[in-house]
């Protein structure tokens, strides 16, 4: 018996009972699909996560105040000794000032910074204009270079400028968001609007950014740093600072440049510093692992359906091959060899499994064309030749035992079979 003639007494057998091989093939078709589609969705969540933070802009450090450790110059809890502990609150750490921001600038000390912007954040800004009215997520207080170093484009109208924060005048650039729910299809710039009782003038609109998980980062208006302070926030320590290194090959030395300068301020003498710095390379690098892993993890979860579907096949094939006994026994009583009852029933299991993978490659397909729950999946090729490759094998290794079982049968035994 040829190779295609076993084919054919297994498309035969598979073709005589459709519904229990559609059923059979369904489990295949899950795993596969699953395997697929959910390596899909973490590699879109991956690239939708990267290109948000190279909004951000990617060579850009942006500098917090950090409370938490117990060492540092400024004094502050430090461990028992041999405690090795850091754990206290820090009680003299310093603000960051403006003071700071300015001291970034020094070009002999950091030749590699291109641009400082030191940034306050005002809290519940409520914006009115005529009966309408909005809470603005981030009503941030800055200095125009801001808008470069975290990428933020104007689309209509202008920034402010260095004369404006000079003369701290109150003039506001607005984000997407914020125009719509302010004024709807009426053209803002020129327009006042009123911020927790203070009146800006709208100078400009932020460029559409799009949402960050559950962040709007259109719900935004950025005003000059002294006009936030003089009426928002107060003339407190600065919220974060935004430095803009001179190229994307600089920014490790800026970050050690800033660094410098800031432990050099605030009298830190060892790894404990009063301030974070967030460098966005860094940072995308380390996303870029984390989401790497959850993608594995993701395709590791769908392969259990996967192994559920080939212990599927196992059992249909030994059902299908206690209900034939009589025709394996008649078959090795007229000569049939022991490959051939092999090889047909392999055939089957092969088949029902490649039917199910292919299947699930292309729901698969189709999955990938849909957004889910907000992430537009990305296929991996390597994901549908690794998940078609296993389920040919999961059907090789699941159907070798009925096979062999099937092959073993004594035809006299066989015959003797009701």
């Amino acid at each position: 018996m040829n190779q295609l003639e076993i084919l054919r007494f297994a498309l035969r057998g598979l073709l005589a009972n459709k519904m229990r091989s559609a059923l059979t093939t369904l489990g295949i078709l899950i795993g596969v699909a699953a395997v697929i589609l959910l390596v899909a969705v973490g590699e879109g969540s991956s690239r939708s996560i990267q290109q948000n933070i190279q909004r951000l802009g990617a060579n850009t450090l942006t500098i917090s105040p950090s409370f938490s450790g117990g060492g540092g110059g400024g004094g502050g809890f430090r461990g028992a000794p041999g405690g090795g502990g850091n754990t206290g609150p820090r009680t003299q750490a310093r603000q960051l000032s403006l003071a700071d921001a300015k001291a970034l600038t020094d070009r002999t000390l950091a030749p590699s910074v291109k641009s400082v912007s030191p940034v306050v954040t005002a809290s519940s800004s409520t914006a009115t204009y005529g009966p309408a009215s909005h809470a603005i997520a981030q009503f941030v207080g800055t200095y125009p270079s801001y808008f470069e170093a975290v990428n933020k484009p104007v689309a209509k109208g202008t920034y402010f400028f260095n004369d404006d924060v000079l003369a701290a005048r109150k003039v506001v650039v607005l984000g997407q968001t914020v125009v719509e729910e302010l004024f709807g299809a009426v053209d803002p710039i020129g327009k006042q609007v009123s911020v927790s009782g203070v009146p800006f003038t709208v100078v400009g609109v932020l460029k559409e950014a799009g949402s960050t998980g559950m962040q709007d980062a259109d719900d935004i208006a950025v005003a000059p740093l002294p006009a936030v302070q003089q009426s928002l926030s107060g003339f407190g320590s600065l919220s974060q600072i935004v430095v803009q290194a001179t190229g994307a090959g600089t920014t490790t030395t800026a970050q050690s440049e800033v660094t410098a300068i800031l432990n050099q301020r605030h009298g830190i003498t060892n790894n404990n510093p009063d301030y974070r710095v967030l460098n966005q390379a860094t940072l995308q690098e380390t996303v870029s692992e984390a989401t790497g892993t959850f993608t594995v993890l993701l395709g590791a979860v769908a392969a259990i359906s996967l192994l559920v579907g080939g212990i599927g096949i196992t059992n249909i094939m030994l059902v299908t091959v206690t209900e034939r006994t009589r025709e394996i026994g008649i078959r090795k009583a007229i000569g049939a060899p022991r490959s051939a009852i092999l090889g047909q029933f392999l055939m089957e299991a092969t088949l029902l499994s490649l039917v199910g993978g292919l299947s699930g490659v292309l729901v698969a397909f189709l999955g990938t064309r849909l957004t889910i729950a907000g992430i537009e999946p990305v296929l991996v090729p390597s994901s549908v030749a690794l998940a078609l490759g296993v389920s040919v094998g999961i059907g090789l290794f699941f159907g070798s035992y009925p096979a062999n079982r099937a092959a073993k049968l004594r035809p006299i035994q066989a015959l003797r079979h009701e």
